[in-house]
């Protein structure tokens, strides 16, 4: 089996080569990597994909931070169109962040991280899908929490001499208390390998340790 030569192989094309025999692919000139450690491919073991953790799951299917992490992107679409800034002088008014957004361009980040957020963990229909989607799912995750400590640290301040008088408004602390529990939650998005419960063969109904 080629896993038990421990060969290295390029993360693009795939090319195998001795441990010893270079260090990056010649063709794509990226540095090779443990063969082991390579996602999964459908040209390179067919096979693999009947293993429990290639599985495809319900598209409801809510464990294993999948449904957590939805939940949360709603909660925090639901926080950007709620009120963030409480302004008393020189008028009284609230502002949501889709508000501050329209000012502020860059603070949009926050509304479209959770929104692909979504579509990003409801496409992961396997354990390994998911525990492949991390890094990425993760990177979303910290997006509105980033946005709204931005705001906190460096809060907008009056011109042209006209005092200005605010607080900040709940919908500001809970983007920022969403996005760390979603941080959280994406960091274990997937769960373990090792508490698989098995749904094919003579083993259904068992737990893979």
């Amino acid at each position: 089996m080629l896993r038990s030569v421990a060969l290295l192989a390029c993360p693009f094309c795939r090319e195998l080569f001795a441990p010893r025999e270079r260090r990056a692919c010649p063709v794509c000139g990226v540095a090779l990597v443990p063969f082991e450690k390579l996602p999964r491919s459908d040209e390179i073991d067919d096979d693999a994909r009947c293993e429990p953790e290639w599985e495809p799951l319900p598209f409801a299917y809510v464990r294993r931070g999948r449904g957590t992490l939805v939940g949360l992107a709603v909660v925090g679409l639901i926080a950007f169109g709620s009120p963030w800034v409480s302004l008393t002088m020189p008028d009284i008014v609230k502002y949501t962040g889709l508000d501050i957004a329209r000012r502020l361009g860059w603070s949009w980040a926050a509304a479209v991280a959770w929104f692909v957020l979504i579509p990003i963990v409801l496409s992961r229909r396997s354990i390994m899908q998911m525990r492949g989607a991390r890094v990425a799912v993760s990177f979303l995750t910290a997006i509105p929490g980033t946005t709204a400590a931005l705001l906190l640290t460096r809060p907008p301040h009056g011109g042209y001499g006209v005092p200005l008088r605010f607080t900040f408004a709940w919908g500001l602390y809970a983007t920022l208390g969403v996005s760390a529990l979603a941080l959280v939650k994406a960091f274990f998005f997937g769960g373990r390998l090792d508490d698989i419960r098995v749904k094919r063969g003579t083993s259904a109904g068992q737990v893979v340790h």
